[in-house]
């Protein structure tokens, strides 16, 4: 299986063992929201396009709401684990997107389940699982976080790090150190629910917090 084949299979459980209207931490979310904008998310275009164009944003949320509703119930809320744990069809351009558009997705969308309902120990990730989502942060780090001013240093456990950005005009660099996988949350902006470490001049570590929240 690839990473996000497993992801998704840990994702769907987590789906399983949480009720219809279980908390995620994605704000205004329940357990049958988050499972309806991955299926949609595979199966209609408009959603998918809606989910990258923010003016379509109204009308994906709007199909998300419409399709949660049929999942109220314990049969309905079934019904749509089980697309989830389907997967796009052949036809859908995320049948063939693997890691690249899925392994953050499904690995943030997973602990959003799993943390929604309150704090939980960080799971202990295959090390090959965690040199994948640490590949990833170094990717997207960059183009998440250059509208804040200060300069960012993210450090793997205490291990690699990666030099995201210069900091701009008089502000100083903060160094944000956790597990690959609680990196990637607090770079989702689920920064409250990680188990991450700031440490910079204060002023700085607010202006990041402000952003991207911290613990």
């Amino acid at each position: 299986m690839t990473w996000h084949e497993t992801l998704r299979a840990d994702l769907t459980d987590a789906l399983r063992a949480a009720t219809p209207d279980a908390p995620t931490l994605c704000e205004g979310w329940q357990a049958r929201h988050l499972a309806a904008h991955v299926v949609l998310r595979e199966s209609s275009l408009r959603v998918g396009a809606g989910i990258a164009v923010p003016a379509l944003a109204g009308a994906a949320e709007r199909a998300i709401d419409e399709l949660a509703q049929t999942a109220t119930t314990p049969e309905g809320y079934a019904a749509l684990v089980d697309r989830v744990a389907a997967g796009p069809s052949r036809w859908h351009p995320m049948s063939v997107a693997g890691d690249a558009a899925n392994l953050v997705e499904f690995y943030v969308h997973g602990e959003d389940v799993r943390r929604g309902a309150g704090p939980v120990p960080p799971r202990e990730l295959d090390p090959a699982l965690a040199d994948a989502l640490w590949k990833d942060v170094r990717r997207f780090a960059r183009a998440r976080t250059h509208k804040v001013p200060v300069g960012l240093v993210l450090v793997n456990a205490d291990g690699p790090r990666a030099r995201v950005k210069g900091p701009k005009g008089e502000h100083g660099t903060v160094v944000v150190r956790g597990d690959a996988g609680e990196l990637v949350l607090w770079l989702s902006g689920r920064g409250a629910a990680s188990t991450v470490v700031a440490q910079g001049a204060p002023v700085d570590v607010a202006l990041l917090a402000a952003r991207f929240p911290l613990p």
